[in-house]
């Protein structure tokens, strides 16, 4: 939100600097992101009146014009399409210096003298974009400064706040946090209730009460919307980053930097009927204000007439409702609405305005009707009129009533670390205004209405720590004695996992908890999960039950620009519903695309593929000293490839799983290449041998060879497996070292070659034992395997 300071001031005017100001409110939880001027350093630009503007001799798209400047006239060519005889405008005078480093000098345009130049607003930088020169509302005289004139010499600070402070989405709401800290009174404009002059009114029906508990309303017959917004209000709009439109337009938005609290003026000629607030119907359209056309359906808030929808509620008005400069009749609204009814849906149909900003986050309920009677004053000020009677529409369940909250003076003093004394407690409470009520242990406020972000106790404590000051909370060290945790062993530490797959060339990733409904549902079909009841938008709103789901976003992200070759990771939880309660997992979960290694003239470029893969599992699996206890084997997984999906198991139980993306999520994600993934739970997985002593033993080992033909259905874990199974205590190690596939192999047989290397502890071993370790194994491989001995 940008604050003019100003502006600021008129409402509170605490005795600090501009940059010690961005510093409370910085401190006070309402984050400054910036201060900048009202307006670049220029100088030598006054107000002129321009007195005539006749056509070039010899330019056809340039004039000629005669500008008043208090103490004389000048000639001035102009290229604007807009300027006109009787204007009020900017002139730069011969010498002026303009933003950018612009200095004016005497010019000769087509053989006509020109001293000076008659500025835009973006040549002032008072705008990005201008569609001819700058013309000023009236009350100046030539010659004036027009730094002086527009008061330019201002600050605007841009405050950005957390989605939490709905209640300083206006200058009153700023004010209070600005007089609260300075401990200071805050000067609001007095809001004057404005008698109704005719009878003229519009039915208001709340269809949907729940969505919307309150709706304002006033008809203002016979305004002039082409009037001039005064000069003071149309800089209030620009320096908050609105555009002045036209009275009616102006004022509303002026309310909603004003109060917080957005409106909409109706043009009442174009409305049939009384008003509904009620839910969309699938497949009715609105056109809006900028042109589209959106269609809703019953998720959908809308504001209808007898015709059907002409607003989206919150969000946007609609062209075949909304004012212009013909516009005589205006029927204003303010409205609550609920903040979850109107979350997101902006976002859903590419929308974001002041209106669902704000509303989105709350805005405070019960100040509807008081900001009816400021814009109905403004309006009357600026365009004439007759106004209605002021009318409010309240749904019977709706109550701004709230509850106390107690906040007890052992717990503040606990969490804080300092005792504040109880005045200022008090002070400070009531200054937020909550009303406070002293109790035995401390006090019970009841926060207004406004304040939606405080329930509990711990917000109180939050309210007077950061009002009273952080930096004003001491560091003092802690006398008690802290357990120390231990660091076990019989784990492997999440640091550790982490540090492997950074070294295998893997990047974090750190994605949302929440997921897209939609990306679940196809990912993992007929598997159920967690809603949340207040998402960030609909796209997010469904918490994952895998960590995948973010992954392949991200890999989607990284290969829409241009990457292609990822490997990434996470380390989080899962959440999993089971038997109505909700399991927390955490989960190691990663995947690589691409080739193999980034381009290189030592190595030809190969894509990575299930065996790849594989390796950098085992090499996590290897962390616990354990590897042999990890099997993979082949089974079905909803996000994997049916031909290319392994279940990970220690000890014959499910722990992960890896393999490649399914083909039908490849080709909704449009994914190029295969991306390859995997998905662990550290709980089952990271368990991890003691370390212990062992001897090493003083003699030579000895190495033998087996070949043998096996079935192309028994995998090379189930080889080793059983060797190991039988095999004499002199076996340390066994491998494959060979895998031969060939048309003079029987149909349904490989070839693999396995190597066992043999040492003893206690001597050397002799060729005799050797070769009955050897046996052992042969004979075990052939009963249990059916494996035939090559010769």
């Amino acid at each position: 939100m940008r604050v003019s300071e100003a502006w600021l001031r008129e409402w509170v005017d605490p005795p600090v600097a501009t940059e010690e100001l961005a510093s409370q409110l910085t401190m006070a939880g309402l984050e400054v992101g910036g201060v900048a001027p009202a307006a670049p350093p220029f100088e030598g630009v006054v107000l002129g009146r321009v007195t005539a503007a006749d056509q070039h001799p010899n330019a056809d798209k340039l004039r000629v014009c005669t500008v008043s400047l208090g103490d004389g006239e000048e000639q001035i060519v102009c290229g604007a399409s807009n300027v006109a005889a009787g204007q009020l405008v900017a002139v730069a005078r011969v010498g002026a210096k303009l933003p950018g480093g612009l200095k004016i000098r005497k010019a000769k345009l087509r053989g006509v003298e020109s001293r000076g130049m008659i500025c835009s607003g973006k040549e002032l930088g008072l705008s990005e974009e201008s569609e001819g020169i700058l013309v000023l509302p009236e009350g100046g005289e030539p010659g004036v400064d027009v730094r002086d004139y527009l008061a330019l010499d201002d600050q605007v600070i841009e405050v950005e706040l957390t989605p939490n402070r709905g209640d300083c989405l206006g200058m009153a709401g700023i004010a209070r946090e600005v007089g609260v800290i300075n401990r200071l009174d805050v000067c609001r404009p007095v809001v004057e209730p404005q008698p109704a002059q005719n009878s003229a009114r519009v039915a208001v029906s709340l269809e949907d009460g729940e969505g919307c508990p309150v709706y304002a309303g006033r008809v203002i017959r016979g305004i002039d919307n082409t009037a001039t917004t005064p000069l003071w209000m149309q800089e209030r709009l620009r320096r908050a980053g609105i555009r002045p439109i036209s009275p009616i337009v102006d004022v509303t938005q002026y309310v909603m930097l004003e109060s917080g609290q957005p409106m909409h003026g109706f043009d009442l000629n174009l409305l049939r009927g009384g008003i509904v607030v009620r839910r969309g119907r699938p497949g009715e359209k609105v056109t809006l204000l900028d042109g589209r056309e959106v269609v809703v359906d019953d998720q959908v808030l809308v504001i209808a007439d007898d015709s059907g929808a002409r607003a989206l509620a919150g969000i946007m008005g609609g062209a075949d409702s909304g004012v212009s400069n013909e516009t005589v009749d205006v029927f204003f609204e303010a409205a609550f609405f609920d903040p979850l009814v109107i979350a997101g849906r902006a976002r859903r149909f590419g929308l974001h305005t002041d209106a669902s900003f704000r509303f989105e986050r709350g805005v405070a309920p019960g100040n509807q009707l008081t900001a009816i009677e400021r814009a109905t004053g403004l309006l009357l000020d600026i365009a004439g009129g007759e106004p209605g009677p002021a009318e409010q529409v309240t749904s019977e369940a709706f109550s701004t009533r709230r509850e106390p909250v107690n906040l007890r003076r052992r717990q503040l003093h606990r969490v804080l670390g300092v005792e504040i004394d109880d005045d200022q407690v008090t002070e400070i409470l009531t200054r937020l205004e909550m009303k406070v009520r002293n109790t035995d242990r401390g006090w019970a406020a009841t926060p207004p209405a406004f304040r939606f972000d405080i329930e509990i106790e711990a917000d109180l404590v939050e309210e007077v720590a950061r009002i009273y000051g952080y930096n004003l909370i001491p560091e003092i060290d802690s006398t008690e004695q802290l357990p120390v945790m231990p660091d076990t062993e019989s784990r492997v530490p999440m640091t550790a996992v982490e540090s492997l797959l950074v070294s295998r060339g893997f990047r974090e990733a750190v994605t949302y908890s929440f997921i897209d409904p939609a990306l679940h549902e196809m990912l993992f079909p007929g598997v159920e999960g967690l809603a949340l009841s207040n998402p960030i938008s609909s796209e997010l709103s469904c918490m994952r039950t895998s960590l995948l789901p973010g992954l392949l976003h991200a890999l989607k992200q990284n290969v829409s620009r241009q990457r292609d070759r990822v490997r990434l990771f996470e380390s989080g939880l899962r959440y999993v519903l089971q038997d109505n309660d909700l399991k927390q997992e955490k989960c190691v979960a990663g995947l690589i695309y691409g080739d193999i290694a980034p381009e290189q003239w030592a190595q030809r470029a190969r894509e990575v593929d299930f065996f790849d893969l594989k390796g950098e599992v085992e090499a996590l699996l290897a962390l616990t000293g354990e590897p042999e206890r990890f099997r993979f084997e082949p089974a079905a997984h909803p996000v994997l490839h049916p031909g290319q999906a392994a279940a990970i198991l220690r000890d014959g139980e499910t722990v992960g799983w890896a393999g490649a993306l399914h083909p039908a999520h490849q080709r909704v994600l449009d994914l190029p290449k295969t991306p390859f993934l995997f998905e662990i739970l550290v709980q089952g997985v990271f368990r991890a041998k003691m370390p212990g002593y062992g001897e090493i033993s003083r003699f030579p080992s000895v190495r033998r060879d087996i070949s043998l033909f096996v079935e192309e259905s028994i995998s090379a874990a189930t080889l080793l497996e059983c060797a190991r199974q039988h095999a004499p205590k002199v076996l340390r190690q066994v491998f494959v070292f060979d895998v031969y596939r060939d048309s003079g192999i029987d149909s349904g047989l490989k070839s693999v070659a396995l190597g066992l290397i043999l040492q003893d502890y206690c001597s050397t071993l002799t060729d005799g034992e050797a070769d009955a370790t050897v046996d052992a194994v042969k004979a075990a491989l052939i009963e249990d395997l059916k494996v035939k001995i090559r010769d």
